[in-house]
């Protein structure tokens, strides 16, 4: 989808220093409002995005405001997504320039998140190599390390879920360590089975489902990461902290009998 940009609205930050650089809010065609926090991306940015967007949903739920349908957080921006016909306007006002004046209210007024809760741990089984990770070999020697120490590198400590994406369930998680930065494949995969973990650029990302993809396939999760039938479908969330659990194939077996 083209982006079109229709307007731009200055807006202080919710991290208190007067100082503090301005976050423009931008119209996306013509039913979508884009906060964007930072141009580049930084690991402040992608954690202000999700408080803020865990903030605007509290607020929607709480029906603060009007004619707002979801809130969207991703690397460092928020996508507002509302009903025009929902918004009430001024007198000749159209419904974004409306509801750009109501967000900036709500920046104006809204606390410091960062840091005003500990996210969620979740722990995701692995197994990694062979039949499930079967670039593990081809990204150990482009990284100049054995399969082992990719392994070792990749399950050390817990990674932020930066944002979901691409397809519902989505998840981009990071940042690994340097040595894990290379790029996608030059040739994607028509199809990667549900589950796969894919990295590239410091990143892994978890597909929910068998879905295209170009990402370097070193294991796969057991676990359901988007289930419809749950009343929460998507398992992670931006702001999450994950930690991948090496498993074997007897464990993965055991495992993928008892999801849904």
């Amino acid at each position: 989808m083209m982006k079109t940009h229709m307007g731009t609205f200055p807006t202080p930050g919710f991290t208190s220093p007067p100082q503090a650089s301005l976050w423009p809010i931008s119209a996306c065609g013509d039913t979508c409002l884009i906060i964007e926090l930072a141009q580049t991306f930084s690991t402040r940015a992608n954690r202000q995005a999700a408080a803020l967007a865990e903030h605007l949903q509290a607020l929607r739920l709480a029906g603060q405001l009007q004619g707002v349908l979801d809130i969207v957080p991703a690397m460092v921006t928020v996508g507002v997504h509302y009903h025009p016909g929902s918004v009430h306007c001024l007198p000749g006002e159209l419904p974004w320039r409306s509801l750009g004046r109501q967000l900036e209210q709500v920046l104006r007024d809204v606390p410091d998140l960062q840091g005003s809760h500990a996210p969620r741990l979740i722990e995701l089984p692995v197994c990694y190599g062979g039949e499930y990770g079967p670039d593990l070999e081809a990204v150990a020697a482009s990284c100049g390390m054995t399969p082992a120490e990719v392994i070792a590198c990749h399950s050390a400590k817990p990674v932020a879920v930066l944002m979901l994406g691409f397809a519902p369930g989505h998840a981009y998680v990071g940042r690994f360590d340097e040595r894990l930065g290379l790029p996608r494949r030059e040739v994607p995969r028509t199809q990667v089975p549900r589950g796969s973990i894919g990295l590239a650029n410091r990143q892994s990302v978890i597909y929910p489902s068998d879905l295209p993809g170009g990402w370097h396939l070193i294991g796969r999760t057991p676990v359901s990461v988007f289930d419809l039938a749950q009343a929460e479908p998507c398992l992670l969330r931006a702001g999450d902290r994950v930690r991948f659990v090496p498993i074997d194939e007897g464990q993965f077996q055991g495992l993928a009998q008892v999801q849904p």
